[in-house]
């Protein structure tokens, strides 16, 4: 089985090779492939993830490439996790819009919006490239706005499931608390990418919610950065991007006092690339916890297994509507438990969404339209009017001005523009 990531130079790499290396019984991976653009990184991250490989007695073999016709030729399924425009470009996402008294996030708002108009394209051109060259190949969605690059995917037709990491981030974390195996824990996930919620943490079918509430609520309020409150206000576990919803003003003046995420990240990145230029390092060093993505490799392996193997079971990915919520489009993309196997993704059947959640979902899937519409297309108006759409800006004179720096700020990554 050959298994492409485009992005391989990711300092997030060795923790999916890692994932790769332990689960040789599900994925049985002869050829890993990692192409970069970056020769430099793609060095150091391609040494360690052939250390690892061979440290836990793994078969296959890792190959670095640049080239991407080569790296997709023949692939089973091509992962995706590239940052057009690196750490760079997302610190300004997340510093221009404060400018504006708007929240600056790499998958929402303003700065959300920039990183998908940076990003369709390129992701677009790959899967073209895919498709060209092996058809028959899955083409699996790591790269941010995951929601929106997904359906950008399936807007082409291609073969493709969107994938977040927050879902088993959450089954992990509830596991923990009621010491149970992750395995025996389902949930209840309904929303958008970066815009969902935890109705129900069944184990034996039984809802736990009420006993996490009640035992584990101080774990939940620091993991969240909400009260404790808001959280049984709601009977439900929010992600923690509904933060920037729910507290936005909050949320704005924070980041005006601190480092941008890119920043530390830039910082930490640094640092992971000198430990993996050791020749001794064989494994993925305890430092790369704090890179995010936590659980990523699992969720990628189980989802390329599943996707592969015709195995039927259910994950949360982010697929198709198709009726799944009836007050969405059926071509809008949501993130659900879906069973899954050689055809894909099938949403399985979705309690009715309360109006509290559901006019949010509502919303940021029409922004969603508007900014698919203005990533493939191009033009200012179509930014504006994705702006003025979002429920985090929505006033003319604010839409203006980010539309103003966004494209200031990125004319290098839009023609267009």
């Amino acid at each position: 089985m050959k298994l492409t990531v485009v992005g391989g130079g990711s300092t997030y790499t060795p923790e999916l090779v890692d994932g790769f290396a332990r689960l040789t019984d599900s994925l049985p991976v002869s050829e890993l492939v990692l192409v970069d653009p970056d020769a430099d990184r793609l060095e150091l991250v391609g040494g360690l993830a052939r250390r690892i490989f061979a440290k836990q007695g793994h078969p296959g073999r890792v190959i670095t490439t640049s080239d991407l016709d080569a790296g997709i030729d023949g692939a089973d399924a091509v992962l995706l996790q590239l940052r057009v425009g690196g750490q760079a470009a997302r610190n300004e996402d997340e510093t221009w819009p404060l400018e504006c008294g708007c929240v600056g996030q790499e998958t929402t708002g303003a700065g959300g919006l920039a990183k998908a108009l940076r990003t369709v394209p390129v992701v677009l051109d790959i899967a073209e490239r895919v498709r060209r060259t092996n058809p028959d190949a899955w083409i699996i969605d790591f790269t941010n706005p995951v929601g929106i690059v997904t359906r950008a995917l399936l807007s082409q037709g291609h073969k493709a499931v969107g994938l977040c990491n927050v879902a088993i981030g959450f089954q992990r974390r509830f596991a923990a608390m009621l010491g149970v195996t992750p395995d025996q824990v389902s949930l209840d996930h309904v929303g958008l990418n970066h815009l969902t919620w935890e109705r129900a943490v069944r184990v034996n079918g039984e809802d736990m919610l009420p006993k996490l509430f009640a035992e584990h609520m101080s774990e939940l309020t620091d993991d969240l950065y909400l009260p404790a409150e808001v959280l049984l206000h709601l009977g439900v576990v929010p992600s923690y991007y509904l933060r920037y919803y729910y507290a936005h003003d909050e949320v704005v003046q924070e980041l005006l006092t601190k480092p941008s995420r890119a920043a530390e990240v830039a910082a930490l990145e640094k640092q992971l690339l000198e430990m993996y230029a050791d020749p001794m390092l064989d494994e993925k060093p305890a430092l790369l916890e704090q890179r995010g993505g936590a659980y990523y490799s699992e969720a990628a392996v189980a989802l390329a297994s599943s996707l592969l193997n015709n195995i039927g079971d259910v994950q949360v990915v982010n697929a198709l509507n198709n009726g799944t919520l009836p007050f969405l489009p059926d071509d809008a993309v949501i993130e659900v438990p879906a069973t899954i196997g050689a055809e894909g993704p099938t949403p399985e059947p979705v309690a009715p969404l309360e109006p509290l959640y559901a006019g949010l979902v509502a919303h940021v899937t029409a922004y969603e339209d508007l900014a698919l519409e203005a990533a493939i297309k191009g033009g200012s108006e179509r930014v504006f009017e994705a702006l003025l759409a979002h429920p985090l800006v929505g006033q003319i004179s604010i839409a203006r001005e980010l539309t103003d720096r966004l494209l200031a700020h990125n004319k290098t990554y839009l023609p267009w523009a």
